[in-house]
């Protein structure tokens, strides 16, 4: 980053947004145009959220924004109804560039771009690792309207394939910058903040605001307006939250009992590795559960295809690790369950926001065993409340051990004989049956060779 760039705009100070006197009731009060108003409309979008009543204004008067808020709470239209009513006033391509953390998250952003811009014919590419790069770089060549990316992959690009620049960009975004930044993409971000135009509109969004989002504020805005919606770390308030405190060796058996105990609801299930994730998913199949994971060491393809299948409502428990816990929007979890406590405090917030989304009701149990009550203290500190236990019938869950005994058992099988298989075997098996755990050994180093 240049410092007279850092220099010249840290000097400004940063501006709050005033709250208005009376709030807007519709996108047109916002200044929406009216075949935008109308894709919102469509999209089932009656009235704007508290973060797009404060940012949208802002961003059409063509300010930079800084939006801090909550997951859930409707920042993609806050960033993507102005950049379309910008294209609209004059249409360009590569006009606008949005980066996210996460694949899946790049995917989402896409589809929300392509549905609000659908009338008008707005093109987006997703540019994001794990697919083919050639692919891509036909894409990039038919100059898209918008391009939704993960850092790493951009400048793959912006390095490597000819013809293809980003000097009349008009627009950044930087969507969950927070993990962005967790994730080490400092240096990507930096190499793309170099070769784009320094007189653009930018757009910075976070959950957090950590040190190292201030230091980016400060070297990629000018004069930013400030639209804080949540300034305190907060679950939302239709969210019943428990816990359940557990010896670790009985975890399965209380997972099973849960399941059975609140059966016909829809469930997301937090694991702290792929493996755990994997391992979890096939002892739920034996029992008859239909249980789908999702983790980083899956295919593009697969992982998808599980989220579309949880999404579709053809499986009822999806089993993650946190590379789903954030920004991806699934609107029917009723059930969210911490298997494994997530060792940063924050990182509950936005696990647990997986339900209890748009004004709907939602549970979520935290697994606490002997080894996790320091974390578990740091949880209840972070979000000001002590939660509740959650009522279980101890006998009940200990009937269970034999059962689950025997399901571990069949699950560390499968685990052994799908790590054996993934040399004589090709990747084109049904995600459930042979989900991704082979593609972290030889598969998936000679994919990364290609790509």
């Amino acid at each position: 980053m240049a410092a007279g760039e850092e220099e010249g705009s840290a000097a400004e100070p940063e501006q709050e947004q005033e709250p208005a006197a009376e709030e807007p009731r519709s996108f047109k009060d916002l200044g929406v145009t009216d075949v935008l108003c109308e894709a919102c409309d469509q999209l089932g979008w009656k009235v704007p959220t508290k973060i797009q009543i404060e940012a949208i204004p802002v961003a059409l008067q063509g300010r930079d924004v800084i939006g801090l808020a909550e997951t859930g709470s409707g920042k993609t239209g806050a960033f993507a109804l102005p950049i379309l009513q910008a294209l609209l006033e004059t249409p360009q391509r590569l006009f606008a560039l949005v980066l996210t953390p996460t694949r899946e998250l790049a995917f989402q952003i896409s589809e929300q771009f392509e549905a609000l811009g659908s009338s008008i014919g707005v093109q987006s590419t997703v540019i994001v690792g794990g697919i083919d790069t050639m692919s891509q770089a036909l894409a990039l060549a038919k100059k898209p309207h918008v391009i939704i990316a993960t850092p790493g992959r951009l400048v793959d690009h912006l390095e490597n394939t000819k013809g293809f620049n980003l000097r009349a960009l008009k627009f950044l975004v930087m969507d969950e910058a927070d993990r962005i930044l967790n994730m080490d993409f400092e240096t990507e971000v930096d190499k793309i903040l170099k070769v784009i135009p320094r007189d653009r509109k930018t757009f910075l969004f976070s959950a957090t605001m950590t040190k190292k989002v201030q230091k980016l504020q400060r070297a990629a805005l000018k004069n930013p307006v400030k639209c804080a919606v949540s300034s305190k770390y907060q679950t939302v308030e239709k969210l019943q939250q428990y816990y359940i405190f557990i010896p670790s060796k009985f975890k399965d058996s209380y997972l099973v009992y849960i399941l059975n105990e609140l059966a016909g609801n829809s469930f997301m299930i937090f694991c702290s590795t792929c493996n755990n994730t994997q391992r979890t998913a096939l002892l739920l199949r034996n029992l008859g559960f239909t249980a789908i994971p999702l983790h980083g060491q899956m295919s593009q393809n697969k992982r998808l295809g599980s989220l579309n299948k949880f999404k579709a409502k053809a499986r009822s428990i999806l089993l993650a690790t946190d590379v789903a816990s954030r920004g991806l929007d699934i609107p029917h979890v009723d059930v969210v369950i911490n298997f494994d406590i997530p060792t940063h405090s924050k990182d509950y917030i936005h696990r647990v926001g997986r339900t209890a989304r748009a004004g709907r009701s939602g549970k979520s149990i935290t697994f606490v065993t002997q080894y996790d009550v320091e974390l578990f203290q740091r949880i209840e500190h972070l979000i000001g409340k002590k939660l509740p236990a959650f009522p279980m019938q101890e006998e009940e869950v200990m009937m269970l051990t034999e059962r689950v005994a025997e399901a571990q058992r069949f699950a560390r099988m499968e685990l052994r004989e799908q790590g054996e298989k993934k040399r004589s075997r090709n990747d084109d098996d049904d995600t459930e049956e042979a989900i991704g755990v082979r593609n972290k050994v030889a598969g998936g180093k000679k994919k990364k060779r290609k790509a």
